[in-house]
């Protein structure tokens, strides 16, 4: 059996624990099998276990056959002296400290059940391999991982968010100002937008909110999408005035190729989505203060769902002519901009300033913003998990990210109860 399955069932001790003996026949009793060691050294340490009756306290190391303790060197390294018991898969050597003493070995007999359990899970097909059994877990046992699961998301968030805040001098404008021009690509051109708005400080757009041309002049020509001639009249209008405002603020445009439209529904061409990201800036002057101070939903939908300018009732880029209608964000774009940027921003900057309550207004959001409509989500719905709200869906795409998609089965708490009921 693989190393790192033993480590797993001897720390949840998902073995028999019955008549446990070492290789020589003396009788084990664990007591704790200690704490994982994610440094150098033995796998876990400050175990206590009774061995013939003496109880010893130390290390246990783990291997999948007893010779690879010979052949990792352990036998030469006093680093591992400290070890009290040798667990292993498979018995097919004798080991012993750096100074010649014999270690205690043990042989670790999985129940049948249980290595069944295991090799379902990780042998499994599919976006979710525990699907057809995730319905044996309890509702509140689920919705207590599904909590964790969404702290670790905000979690991972924060981190990202923190990196910006680091990069701008602490400045949460601009971290708002970048995070929110991120989201704004939609995932197909989330990087692109990133490196658009990193390009592009946020003082300028400020500077030239009152003039909806001259912001997307800044966001067009920025993003380099400006550099062919057209006959297009507002295009030129665009090219003319970033020409101006280039040589004045003295900016360097992204590469416009960058900006991916192929296989794009046309709701989601980058053209649209900065128009009505300068519709944004152009009629909301102070958005991430008004945010702190008011982040309800109403509020922000105000914020968000504004049309872009009257040249996009007929565009969706610059080369063709569309039918004529208002072009506003729309309300599930809106509700992922809420989830993927204030919600986002709120609790991280709850956590620098070291206000809970912001954290809380973020739960509070998320908690109204309905279920994100995506692949990931529909794979758990479809398996029978419940999906309330946006608090639940952040939960299952951090599930499927970090375990799933990486087959983290036994680190998974659905996958651990699914095993330890095999163990029973």
């Amino acid at each position: 059996m693989k190393e790192r399955v033993l480590q797993y069932l001897w720390k949840y001790r998902l073995y028999d624990e019955v008549d446990l003996r070492t290789t020589t026949g003396d009788p084990v009793t664990v007591i704790d099998p200690g704490l994982t060691n994610t440094d150098a050294g033995a796998d876990f340490f400050n175990a206590k276990l009774r061995i013939a009756g003496t109880v010893w306290a130390g290390d246990i190391e783990i291997h999948s056959k007893a010779s690879d303790w010979i052949r990792h060197g352990h036998d030469r390294n006093p680093a591992y002296d400290s070890v009290i018991l040798h667990v292993v898969g498979e018995d097919d050597a004798s080991v012993c400290r750096s100074n010649g003493e014999v270690l205690p070995q043990l042989v670790l007999h999985v129940p049948g059940k249980v290595r069944q359990s295991i090799d379902w899970l990780l042998s499994r097909e599919g976006a979710v391999a525990c699907a057809t059994r995730i319905h044996e877990v309890s509702p509140p046992f689920l919705s207590g991982w599904m909590n964790a699961l969404l702290g670790e998301r905000l979690e991972r968030k924060t981190e990202d968010i923190f990196k910006r805040l680091k990069q701008t001098r602490y400045d949460w404008n601009e971290v708002f100002y970048l995070t929110l021009t991120r989201n704004f690509g939609f995932g197909t051109n989330s990087d692109a937008f990133e490196w658009l708005a990193v390009s592009l400080p946020f003082k300028y757009i400020r500077k030239h909110r009152n003039n909806s041309m001259q912001v997307e002049a800044l966001l067009f020509g920025q993003a380099g999408l400006l550099t062919a001639e057209k006959d297009d009249a507002y295009y030129e209008a665009l090219r003319l005035e970033y020409a101006f405002l280039q040589k004045k603020y003295g900016l360097k445009p992204v590469d416009g190729f960058l900006f991916k439209r192929l296989r794009t529904r046309p709701v989601n061409f980058p053209h649209l989505r900065l128009a009505q990201l300068a519709s944004v800036w152009t009629h909301n002057d102070t958005l991430f203060s008004e945010i702190l101070e008011n982040p309800s939903i109403e509020k922000l939908q105000q914020c968000f769902n504004v049309p872009p300018s009257t040249y996009w009732d007929t565009h969706y880029h610059f080369d063709f002519p569309s039918p004529a209608r208002k072009k506003p964000i729309g309300l599930h774009a809106a509700y992922i901009v809420m989830i993927n940027t204030v919600a986002s921003v709120l609790f991280a900057y709850g956590k620098q300033k070291q206000q809970p309550e912001y954290g809380e207004q973020a739960l509070r959001l998320l908690e109204q913003i309905p279920p994100e409509r995506n692949s990931i989500v529909k794979a758990f719905t479809d398996a029978g998990v419940p999906v309330k709200n946006a608090c639940d869906s952040q939960a299952l795409i951090q599930l499927r990210r970090e375990y799933c998609d990486k087959r983290k089965c036994l680190y998974c708490r659905i996958g651990f109860r699914l095993i330890k009921s095999a163990a029973k």
